[in-house]
């Protein structure tokens, strides 16, 4: 099995005749999925997303791909392949097209739609090219194919990629559900016939490898909601994915079934919501959805609310409702659900929201007690079954952390794919199928970059590390006028803190080991700002953490006169 070494370094130039795979996100994580094909110079990119930060990463919206290895090599890029429509696959296009506008699109309708709604706001008008199953295009020296997957949003692709290198199989997300509410399946015998031809390399989503067993049916959950609408005595708020279609469906379903009108509240929802309609893919009874305004007019009983926020995201709609932040107002009585999955690393931002939520008397259903979501990727049965299909020559799981690559690779070893030919890779790492074999070849950039509101890249790792400081312990500041020839203190020192939980008028002793240090540093002829500011910064920083255990940031300003 290979995997990567903290040492490799860049990859050598491509071999003649071989594929290069670099994934720039989306393996070792959930999210950010973003794989960069090279043949003969020429370059294909399979999705552009994004991952949402956590709580260590405060004051960030996203977290981009690094484009840095393929930024001067737009010109090469043939095409951008979108599996579909999620924001981890979709939404770091706009980021992308920046530099490069006319850079080819591809994907299904519903998955062009949402990323042409999306790129409306960064007025970027892309070039598309619809592509649905069964279809087959040239791009570049790229032939691709398009097989349909079942997912947790409609239209889903896998593309098989044919190149003089190989045919390599990339997924996307999938699962196996057998009964969808769209009847479109997983098309299995066209990876039986893609596994017949030879599948030099299969990477397969790996995201619930560790689950035993088979996935749910979408259909399941139906009967889960009846039950909720039933015992519901006030309003209904359903959090969900702004493009999970299908579940929003059973909850339209379930809603006129109960008599009740909906109204999607958040700008995504809305959007997106009134694409899957427009173009067929929901189906909204007449007179069942209404304006947000009209629920005023309505007893709370025929009310629901269908809204974002199910992973505990500050600025949506749910998590303002927990915390009184929201038009709307939550109250004794109403019944949310959260129709969705605990994305890992979310949980801690999802329980602080079902807190607040009970808080102010609301009845919440999610997962933990109740059947209101099954997942939209294949469990380790599934995956099982896939891999016998697909009879891949070599396998390298993507879309996952690292325990769902690990898991993936012994699933894939337990179908007979060699030891040696399963490759677990991570963001950056350079694998080339060379004479039929996929190897590691080498490691590029791949870090995470940060959007702050208008800012693409400009937080980096210190500045988080600056933030959390400031939000964990505050910080201090110290003022202090030296003379510019003697270095002798003229003016000063003056302490304010602000968040360390240290009184201004405590920092005494701090301010004779300040006027300490710079006489020391006057009788040694110190007098360079630079030098006096980092004495001073010790000076604090010693006393504050031998008498208080803390470390908040220190912030030294010496003026001259």
């Amino acid at each position: 099995m290979s995997h990567p070494h903290p040492e490799l370094g860049p990859p050598p130039p491509l071999a003649e005749g071989a594929l290069r795979v670099t994934p720039l996100g989306g393996l070792g994580e959930i999210g950010r999925n973003m794989t960069v094909f090279e043949y003969g110079g020429r370059l294909l990119i399979v999705d552009c997303g994004v991952l949402f930060p956590e709580d260590e990463q405060p004051g960030i919206d996203l977290i981009l791909p690094d484009f840095t290895t393929i930024r001067d090599r737009l010109d090469d890029v043939d095409g951008i392949v979108l599996t579909h429509g999620h924001e981890d696959h979709i939404g770091g296009v706009p980021y992308l097209l920046r530099l490069k506008p006319d850079i080819p699109l591809i994907g299904s309708k519903f998955t062009l739609a949402l990323i042409e709604a999306k790129l409306q706001e960064h007025r970027i008008r892309p070039y598309t090219l619809e592509v649905k199953e069964g279809d087959r295009e040239r791009i570049g020296p790229f032939d691709c194919e398009f097989v349909a997957v079942n997912h947790s949003i409609p239209d889903a692709l896998a593309v098989a990629i044919r190149t003089p290198a190989g045919l390599v199989v990339g997924t996307g997300d999938f699962k196996m559900d057998q009964l969808p509410l769209d009847g479109r399946l997983t098309d299995l015998p066209a990876f039986a016939r893609l596994g017949e031809e030879g599948i030099d390399l299969l990477l397969s989503d790996s995201t619930n490898a560790e689950v035993p067993g088979f996935v749910g049916y979408e259909k399941d959950i139906a009967g889960v909601l009846r039950q909720v609408f039933d015992r519901a005595d006030r309003r209904i708020i359903v959090a969900s994915f702004a493009s999970h279609v299908h579940r929003i469906q059973q909850v339209l379903d379930a809603a006129h079934e109960f008599g009740r009108k909906v109204a999607f509240v958040g700008r995504s929802m809305v959007r997106n919501m009134g694409i899957a309609r427009d173009l067929g893919y929901l189906r909204v009874p007449g007179g069942l959805v209404v304006d947000v305004k009209a629920l005023d007019d309505l007893p709370d009983e025929e009310v629901v609310l269908i809204c974002t926020g199910s992973q505990g995201e500050p600025m949506a709609a749910l998590s303002r409702m927990a915390n009184r932040d929201h038009q709307i107002r939550i109250v004794q009585g109403d019944t949310v659900v959260l129709a969705s999955s605990l994305i890992p690393g979310n949980e801690t931002a999802v329980y602080r929201v079902i807190n607040g939520l009970t808080r102010w008397g609301a009845n919440v259903v999610h997962k933990g007690n109740a059947k209101v979501h099954v997942s939209g990727h294949a469990s380790a049965g599934e995956l099982l079954y896939f891999f016998n299909i697909c009879k891949p020559r070599n396998l390298m799981p993507i879309h996952g952390e690292w325990r769902h690559l690990r898991a993936a690779v012994d699933l894939g070893q337990a179908t007979g794919v060699p030891a040696g030919r399963c490759v677990i890779a991570e963001d950056g790492v350079v694998v080339d199928l060379v004479d039929g074999v996929a190897k590691i070849a080498g490691k590029v950039q791949a870090g995470y970059v940060y959007v702050d509101g208008s800012s693409v890249g400009d937080v980096t790792e210190s500045s988080l590390k600056d933030r959390r400081i400031l939000g964990d312990e505050g910080f201090i500041s110290v003022f202090v006028v030296v003379d510019a020839s003697t270095g002798k203190v003229v003016g000063g020192p003056h302490i304010q803190a602000r968040g360390s939980g240290i009184e201004d008028g405590a920092f005494g002793p701090a301010l004779a080991k300040v006027e300490e240090a710079l006489g020391r540093a006057a009788q040694d002829g110190v007098a360079e700002p630079r030098q006096l500011q980092q004495l001073v910064r010790r000076a604090v920083g010693k006393w504050v953490s031998d008498t208080y255990r803390r470390r908040p940031m220190i912030l030294p300003v010496v003026v001259e006169v």
